[in-house]
């Protein structure tokens, strides 16, 4: 687990008697703590603490473990939403009366949007709009975390408002019909503060090559597991669909699965489970980075890998219907990799398990294609398929949303759809 030793003076209590207490005996960490509570209450996220002779003190921890509820129905609502990067998140706090259950009975609020990149400083104010409700691993109780999109004070999505777009899509009677499924595969590189250097290396060196580090288990292999561990548990609290967790093949990288979920849903899954993460990683001290090749050099990148899958293709005969999608999105395949993450091109080299960003390929049970189809879908003869470009910087609104279009509502033409047919060996 990453610490921070060093002394925290602005969490610091005051000392009555400091000239009493030894220097070796003074100190804070951030960890996180699990206490045995009843199924009601939430474990705790310890922030510091101040040791003496006598007892350990933590007043501020004993702050944010209070349970408001028998005083008061007033819950506090966490407003998340995107900045202006596309990738930063961005959330304010405000009390409501009492609990809520569906964003319909939410406010609206605003926000400064100059100081987030997405407004002018002489019409700065930004609306959120609440979509969808988490429970809040943090706070706890009725408390609430809330994803938003963001609108102009005349009721028109932002310019990266991209989940607007999305909804549009997926709200189109075509795609709806089809159901479709997203598992997102979100791998993230933890980093060590202020040196900018993955969590467990030798600062300014390298640890031994790749190969052991890759679901692997001991002291010398596996760096930030509680993290890991930690993120998993809050999200599983939070309402989050995730499916898993793994230890990537770079070390200090790690990965979580989101879904099966459907049409915009995986989107809020994944927006929310990266802000816990941003906040866990917040609380240990640790960087969270989402760059696609944070390590130049021959360590694997960091992807956000997309399974997908619609009504058509999960039925008999559904692997004609997946082979149909890939002849679709061979040829949208440069519109795809220009929404598909910034920084991609230097994770997509045709090694370390991706394919070229220049070249579009697919295979069965091929983790170096741009499109994989696994063993089991082509046995079965249905199944889904796998999208391996996303890098791992990617708006799960974008992507899901794109391969909805592309599969489901975009028509090539006869003439691009046979050349692209002939080039891929596909047999439609």
């Amino acid at each position: 687990m990453a610490q921070i030793l060093a002394a925290s003076p602005t969490c610091q209590m005051k000392l009555t008697k400091p000239s009493t207490i030894a220097p070796s005996k003074l100190w804070s960490s951030v960890v996180l703590k699990q206490k045995k509570q009843n199924s009601s209450k939430l474990r705790s996220f310890k922030v510091m603490a101040l040791q003496s002779d006598n007892s350990t003190i933590n007043r501020v921890e004993s702050l944010l473990n209070l349970d408001t509820k028998p005083f008061t129905d007033r819950i506090i609502a966490e407003y998340i939403w995107i900045g202006g990067s596309g990738i930063d998140l961005r959330s304010k706090s405000r009390t409501l009366e009492k609990p809520v259950e569906d964003p319909s009975e939410l406010p609206k609020w605003n926000y400064d949007g100059s100081s987030t990149g997405q407004a002018p400083g002489e019409d700065s104010e930004v609306i959120l709009y609440p979509q969808a409700i988490f429970r809040d691993p943090f706070r706890g109780g009725n408390n609430i975390l809330v994803i938003c999109d963001t609108y102009t004070p005349a009721g028109e999505p932002i310019p990266t408002n991209k989940r607007a777009r999305a909804a549009e899509i997926f709200s189109n009677k075509k795609v709806n019909e089809e159901i479709p499924w997203f598992g997102i595969e979100q791998e993230y590189t933890l980093l060590q503060p202020n040196v900018n250097w993955p969590l467990g290396w030798p600062v300014g060196a390298y640890p031994g090559p790749q190969g052991p580090y890759y679901c692997g288990v001991g002291a010398e292999k596996s760096w930030g597991r509680d993290i890991s561990d930690a993120h998993y548990k809050a999200c599983l609290y939070a309402g989050i669909n995730i499916s898993g967790t793994n230890g990537e093949v770079m070390p200090g990288q790690w990965e979580f699965q989101v879904g099966p979920s459907v049409g915009i849903e995986a989107g809020d899954h994944v927006w929310c489970a990266r802000y816990l993460l941003e906040r866990i990683t917040e609380q240990a001290g640790v960087v969270l980075t989402l760059d696609p090749k944070p390590i130049e050099g021959d360590w694997n990148g960091a992807g956000c890998h997309t399974n997908y899958s619609t009504k058509s293709m999960r039925e008999e005969g559904g692997f004609e219907v997946i082979k149909k999608a890939i002849l679709n999105l061979s040829l949208r395949h440069m519109e795809h990799i220009s929404a598909y993450g910034e920084g991609n091109e230097r994770r997509l080299t045709g090694k370390h398990e991706t394919a070229s960003i220049d070249q579009f390929s697919w295979g069965v049970a091929n983790r170096g294609c741009s499109i994989r189809v696994g063993r089991d879908t082509e046995k079965k003869g249905k199944g889904y398929l796998e999208d391996r470009r996303p890098a791992s910087n990617m708006d799960p609104y974008i992507v899901t949303s794109l391969l909805a279009e592309t599969t489901l509502l975009w028509e090539p033409t006869l003439e691009a759809e046979a050349l692209a047919a002939q080039k891929l060996s596909l047999n439609v």
